[in-house]
C-alpha cells in the first residue's frame, strides 16, 4: 500500500531554493534511508514534510495516506500519523513527560473521533510502551528533555514515537552525537516498533546507523534532488568512496 508519494517537490527558505524537484514513493512496511552531504536538503525535506512554516513549497505535491499533506496544518499532519524525530530535541522545562504525552495522545484520539484515555488507561499504556523501548521511569517522570544527555533525548523521542504509533516515522539524523551504545539502544527501539502498516525514513550522513536500522532503499540527495537510488550496498559504496564521488558525477 502506498503511504507517501512526493512528486516534483520544490521548496525555499528566505527566498533560496533548497529542494529542486524531489520524487519519492514509500509503501507501508518499507524503510528508506536518505543520505547526502551537508546542505543537500535532507533536513529541509523532513521539515517540509512536517510542515515547518519557515519553508515555502513553490511547486509539486505530497500525498500521505491518500490525502494532500501540504494542505494540512503541522498538528493535523501529526494526527494523521506523521512523526518527526528531531536532530536536536528541545527541552521543555516545567512540563512533565507524563502530562506532555497524555495531552499528545488524547489530542490525536480527539482528532480520530475517539474518547480520551482515562488516567488509569493512559498509565497502563505508558507501562506497556516503556517495556517495548526499555526506558527508565526516572526519564519519563522528569520534565521533557530537561537535563537529558544526547542519548537520553533521542531515547525519549523513540518512546514518544511508541506512544503516538505513527504510520510514517522520520528520523532526522537521530544518530547525531550518539555513542555506539546509545545508537544501538535507539535503533533497537525503532526496529521493535516496525509494523507492516508503517514506514520509516532514516536521514543520516553515515553508514553506521544502517547497520542497525537496515533500509530497503537508499536515496542519495545532492543539491536538492535525489540523484541515485539503490539497496543497502549503496551505503557501503558511499562509505568507501565518500561524497566527492557523488559531487564529481552530478556537478551542474
Amino acid at each position: 500500500m502506498e503511504l507517501l508519494k512526493i512528486e516534483n517537490l520544490h521548496a525555499t527558505i528566505d527566498g533560496k531554493e533548497i529542494l529542486r524537484g524531489i520524487n519519492l514513493n514509500i509503501n507501508a512496511g518499507e524503510t528508506h534511508a536518505i543520505m547526502g552531504p551537508n546542505g543537500s536538503g535532507k533536513s529541509t525535506l523532513s521539515a517540509v514534510l512536517a510542515g515547518n512554516p519557515a519553508y515555502t513549497v513553490t511547486e509539486g505535491s505530497v500525498r500521505f495516506n491518500g490525502k494532500d499533506l501540504l494542505g494540512l496544518t503541522p498538528e493535523d499532519r501529526a494526527h494523521e500519523g506523521l512523526f518527526l524525530s528531531f536532530q536536536y530535541p528541545v527541552e521543555i522545562p516545567g512540563v512533565s513527560m507524563t502530562n506532555f504525552m497524555r495531552a499528545a495522545v488524547n489530542e490525536k484520539r480527539r482528532y480520530q473521533g475517539l474518547a480520551p484515555l482515562s488516567s488509569g488507561d493512559f498509565l497502563k499504556l505508558m507501562r506497556q510502551k516503556k517495556q517495548i523501548i526499555d526506558i527508565d521511569a526516572n526519564l519519563t517522570n522528569r520534565a521533557v528533555n530537561e537535563g537529558f544527555s544526547g542519548g537520553e533525548k533521542k531515547k525519549n523521542e523513540i518512546f514518544q514515537m511508541a506512544m503516538l504509533e505513527p504510520t510514517l516515522r522520520i528520523l532526522d539524523e537521530t544518530d547525531s552525537g550518539l555513542d555506539i551504545d546509545a545508537l544501538r539502544v535507539c535503533a533497537d527501539g525503532v526496529n521493535r516498533l516496525k509494523q507492516p502498516d508503517n514506514a520509516t525514513i532514516v536521514i543520516t550522513h553515515y553508514q553506521r546507523l544502517l547497520d542497525y536500522i537496515v533500509p530497503d532503499f537508499i536515496h542519495i540527495l545532492y543539491r536538492g534532488r535525489i540523484v541515485m537510488t539503490g539497496g543497502k550496498e549503496l551505503a557501503l559504496e558511499l562509505e568507501e568512496k565518500g561524497y566527492d564521488w557523488i559531487k564529481k558525477q552530478f556537478q551542474d
